[in-house]
């Protein structure tokens, strides 16, 4: 398989000069080297990132949210050509459903997204979501930072649609992008506040046909609901703007608004402040991971674990207790 990695034997260099190269063959194979929870493939993914992000940092991010069935994979589509005709590199980075057999990606973009696919400006990467919330998977960070080494100016990525818990995805792109859609029960019942609040720019979709006075009734409702969420002074006002991933119409304006909010957020030091947010909550991330991996396969806590487990279940320990004694473990076998 081209894009798998092949031991912990990776020429960590070489493969970070081809992907400085835009070579996409090395590119994927990075992409699956950073992808894997194999020890000796973290090792090498960890040097490649290292070579790799003094040359990243300089693409637009931008996430692609919203509810399901409001065509984020069209309205994709329809942009990326857009952008790419128009002269732009463009990474789309897709999380998809887990299979509950293989775990593998249920949807696959390249199919959803088969126009934008075959164009050579384009580089678009399904990856499964293997149940993590958010969204997004782990290493959607150590990704992106792999598409802007390898030349890549805008990075789109698309959520799997799972409701509130995509905002985890905040924390990893310069804008976050919002579709919704009209004719699916109350919109105002359905908006999910916690969504909205963090959306720099939110669009409803499928304006087009007979959805089309709709959907302009639905973009009234969401933006007298935002007047009364009304940002401080100052500060950046979400445009709610309609479109339609199967005319086109309303994209480009759609991202002519993206490239506005990006002007105001660089002009105010947001931009920055965003960025350097970014970097702190990947910090902390995989500080995170890294802990409650050391902690599990520590002999002495798997040895307690189960009859730990069992007991909790069995209700003869809480929980709390339960966690207190295995990290007590887990410190007194270190101590020794």
């Amino acid at each position: 398989m081209a894009g798998a990695p092949h031991g912990p034997d990776v020429d960590v260099p070489d493969l970070a000069q081809r992907i400085l190269a835009g070579d996409r063959q090395a590119l994927a194979r990075g992409i699956t080297l950073v992808e894997s929870v194999a020890p000796a493939h973290r090792v090498a993914a960890s040097a490649l990132l290292d070579l790799l992000t003094p040359h990243a940092g300089k693409a637009q991010r931008v996430a692609v949210s919203g509810v399901p069935g409001a065509g984020k994979s069209s309205f994709i589509e329809t942009l990326g050509v857009q952008l790419c005709e128009a002269g732009q590199r463009i990474a789309v980075l897709t999380i998809d459903p887990s299979s509950p057999v293989s775990g593998g990606s249920i949807l696959g973009d390249k199919t959803r997204m088969a126009r934008l696919s075959r164009h050579p400006s384009a580089f678009i990467r399904p990856s499964p979501s293997s149940g993590e919330l958010g969204g997004v998977r782990r290493s959607t960070r150590e990704t992106m930072t792999l598409c802007e080494a390898a030349g890549f100016g805008v990075v789109l990525v698309e959520t799997v649609g799972v409701g509130q818990s995509e905002v985890t995805v905040r924390e990893m792109v310069d804008c976050f992008l919002v579709l919704m859609i009209a004719g699916a029960g109350d919109e105002l019942q359905g908006i999910k506040k916690g969504i909205i609040e963090l959306a720099d720019v939110l669009v409803v979709n499928k304006a087009d046909g007979e959805n089309l006075a709709r959907a302009e009734a639905t973009r009234m409702e969401f933006a007298q609901a935002l007047h009364y969420l009304a940002a401080a002074e100052g500060t950046w006002q979400p445009p709610v703007l309609t479109c339609s991933a199967a005319t086109g119409a309303g994209v480009a304006e759609t991202w002519t608004a993206v490239q506005n909010f990006f002007a105001h957020a660089q002009g105010s030091g947001a931009w920055a402040d965003r960025r350097r947010a970014q970097a702190l909550a990947w910090l902390h991330s995989l500080v995170e991971h890294e802990l409650r991996e050391q902690f599990w396969s520590h002999p002495a806590v798997q040895a307690a674990r189960a009859g730990m487990e069992e007991a909790v279940v069995a209700g003869k320990i809480s929980a709390s207790a339960a966690a207190q004694q295995l990290l007590w473990t887990a410190q007194a076998a270190r101590a020794k």
